[in-house]
C-alpha cells in the first residue's frame, strides 16, 4: 500500500513539475511577445486553487485533473476582445511570434533535461563499469568472441565508462541501422575489436526492446552468495523459517554462488519442496521451503517473498563502480549531447512503431510512468531527476509531432501559412482537431492497455 501511495504521489509531482515547465515556456514567450495571458493552469478541469496577479489580472490556477495544463491567451476566435487589447490578441500576432510561443513549450522540456543532466554531471553520476558476465555458448556475443569479464571500452568510437552509457550507445547505433564495433579489454588487459552485425536483429519487436539481451550481453556480477535482506510477511519464505540476515549456502543440494543462480532456482521450481541450507549466526541451519506459484509474462514461476542483498568486498566494489563527473562547461556539453541523442532515439523508435518495425507493446502509459516515478523517488533524488529528464525529453518530442491537438500540429499549420501566405481555414483546423483527438485517444488506449497487461501478467 505504501509503495502504491509513493508511486501516486511521485507521479503527481513528476507530471506537475514537467507540465509547469512546459506551460511556463508558452507563458514566458507569450509575455515577451506582448500577448495578453488570461490564465496559467496546471491541471485540467475545475480549479481547486487560484490567485490573480499583475496588471493584467492573470489567473494562476491548480486544477483537479493533474494530467496536463494550459496557458489561455487573449484570442478573437474564443470570444469578444476589447478594441484596446486587439494588438495583444494571440491571433493578431505575426506567424513568427505565434511559432515562437508554441515552440517554447517543448523547447523548455528539452532545456529542463539539459539543466537536470548538467547538475547530475557536475555533482557526479555513479554507475557500474561495463564488465560482461558469463556468455552463453549459443548467444550472438559468444559467436562474436566476447568473453566473461571483458570490459567494454567503446562502441563505434564512443567511450562507454558505464553500463548505462554502453546500453544507450548500442541501442542508438543499432536503431540507426549501424553495425556495432566494440573495443573491449580482456582479463589479460589486452584490447580486442568485436563486431556485431545488426541486420536481422528484431529487438524492437520484443516486448521490452532489450538489445543487450538479444545479443547475449549481461552485466557482470561477482560470485558472492546472496543474503536475505527482508522476509515478506505471509510468504513462503516466512513459512519456511527464513530470517533477515540468513546467508544462502545451498538449495536442493546445489551450492548457491550468486543471486542470479538463487533466483533462477526459485523461479524454476514452483510448488516443489526443497531443502535450503543457510548460515545463521555462524551456524548452518537446514530448512524446507516450497516456492508458491505466480504468473509472470504468461509463465508459472516460483516465488517466496524475500529481498536479497549481496555484501560486496571493497576491492570488488572499487573494480565495479565508476563516477562520471565533469566541470560546468563540459557537463553542459555532455548534457546537451545526451538530450539530443535521447530525442533522436525516441523519434526513431516512434517512426519504427508507425511503419511496424517496432512492437506497440513498448508503449507505456500513466500507470507505468507512475510505477517508475515511485521507484526512482525511493532510490534517491538524483535518480528521480534522471527519470524526470527522460520523461521531459519524451514530452518534448511527442509535442513536436505534426499531430493536430499537439504543439507540433499548430507548428505544422504555421509552416503551411508561411508558404501559403494566409492562415489555414477554420474548417481545416476543426477537421484536424478531430483527427488529432482520434490519434491521441488511440495511442492512450494502447498505452493504458499495455500498462494493465503488465500488471496482470
Amino acid at each position: 500500500m505504501t509503495s502504491v501511495l509513493t508511486s501516486v504521489l511521485a507521479f503527481i509531482a513528476a507530471i506537475g513539475i514537467l507540465v509547469t515547465i512546459h506551460e511556463f515556456g508558452h507563458y514566458l514567450v507569450a509575455r515577451l511577445c506582448g500577448v495578453k495571458v488570461l490564465r496559467f493552469s496546471v491541471g485540467f478541469g475545475k480549479p481547486i486553487w487560484s490567485v490573480r496577479h499583475g496588471k493584467d489580472n492573470i489567473e494562476y490556477a491548480l486544477a483537479a485533473i493533474p494530467l496536463g495544463g494550459y496557458v489561455k491567451m487573449l484570442d478573437e476566435r474564443e470570444g469578444e476582445v476589447d478594441e484596446k487589447d486587439l494588438a495583444r490578441a494571440f491571433n493578431r500576432q505575426s506567424v513568427s511570434k505565434r511559432f515562437a510561443i508554441v515552440f517554447a513549450g517543448p523547447a523548455f522540456n528539452f532545456l529542463f533535461a539539459i539543466i537536470a543532466y548538467s547538475i547530475m554531471y557536475v555533482s557526479g553520476v555513479q554507475g557500474i563499469k561495463p564488465y560482461v558476465d558469463l556468455v552463453d555458448d549459443a548467444s550472438i556475443a559468444h559467436s562474436a568472441g566476447i568473453q566473461s569479464q571483458d570490459l567494454i571500452l567503446s562502441v563505434n568510437g564512443i567511450e562507454t565508462p558505464s553500463w548505462q552509457k554502453a546500453r544507450l550507445t548500442m541501442m542508438q547505433q543499432a536503431v540507426d541501422g549501424k553495425d556495432l564495433q566494440l573495443e573491449v579489454q580482456g582479463r589479460d588487459l589486452r584490447t580486442r575489436d568485436i563486431e556485431f552485425k545488426t541486420e536481422g536483429l528484431d529487438f524492437l519487436q520484443q516486448d521490452n526492446a532489450d538489445l543487450l539481451d538479444q545479443l547475449g550481453l549481461r552485466m557482470w556480477r561477482p560470485e558472492l552468495p546472496p543474503q536475505i535482506d527482508e522476509v515478506v510477511a505471509g510468504g513462503a519464505a516466512e513459512a519456511a523459517g527464513l530470517k533477515a540476515g540468513d546467508k544462502i549456502i545451498s538449495l536442493d543440494g546445489e551450492s548457491i554462488h550468486n543471486v542470479r543462480q538463487w533466483v533462477d532456482k526459485i523461479r524454476s521450481n514452483p510448488e516443489r519442496t526443497m531443502t535450503l541450507v543457510v548460515e545463521r549466526v555462524q551456524q548452518q541451519v537446514s530448512l524446507q521451503i516450497t516456492p508458491r506459484s505466480q504468473q509472470d509474462n504468461g509463465q508459472t514461476i516460483g516465488f517466496i517473498g524475500v529481498r536479497n542483498v549481496v555484501v560486496i568486498p571493497d576491492e570488488i566494489r572499487q573494480k565495479m563502480l565508476v563516477t562520471e563527473r565533469y566541470g560546468l562547461f563540459e557537463a553542459i556539453v555532455e548534457a546537451t549531447a545526451k538530450t539530443w541523442n535521447m530525442s533522436v532515439l525516441t523519434l526513431q523508435v516512434l517512426g519504427k512503431l508507425v511503419i511496424g518495425e517496432a512492437s506497440v507493446k513498448n508503449l507505456s502509459g500513466p500507470i507505468t510512468i507512475a510505477k517508475y516515478a515511485g521507484l526512482t523517488a525511493q532510490i534517491g533524488l538524483d535518480q528521480f531527476f534522471a527519470f524526470l529528464a527522460i520523461i521531459s525529453i519524451s514530452l518534448g518530442v511527442l509535442n513536436l509531432l505534426p499531430v493536430p491537438m499537439l504543439d507540433g500540429g499548430h507548428l505544422m499549420y504555421y509552416v503551411i501559412e508561411i508558404f501559403k501566405g494566409s492562415p489555414v481555414s477554420e474548417s481545416t483546423e476543426a477537421l484536424g482537431q478531430r483527427i488529432g483527438m482520434a490519434i491521441l485517444m488511440l495511442l492512450m488506449t494502447v498505452a493504458i492497455y499495455n500498462d494493465v497487461l503488465r500488471l496482470v501478467e
